[in-house]
């Protein structure tokens, strides 16, 4: 119960906030209509590849790791 009220809260507290906001927001717009959405996307994308990459290496190389550990101990 204490749950359900909390969330409710929440919920209720945070209306006036959707309220608020515009249907489309002005940066987006700008960005939009000058053509710079496709860098900013861009950049996004990369930073996303970028993070990928890292964590399959790091996998790797914590495995290889543990590969290591489990020969070592045998």
């Amino acid at each position: 119960m204490k749950l359900l009220s909390a969330f409710l809260f929440f919920c209720l507290l945070s209306m006036p906030l959707l309220a608020n906001t515009p249907a489309e927001p002005e940066m987006a717009e700008a960005l939009r209509s000058s053509g710079k959405i496709y860098v900013v996307v861009l950049v996004i994308a990369l930073v996303f590849v970028g993070l990928g990459i890292y964590l399959f290496r790091l996998d790797r190389k914590v495995s290889k790791l543990e590969k290591e550990s489990q020969s070592d101990k045998s």
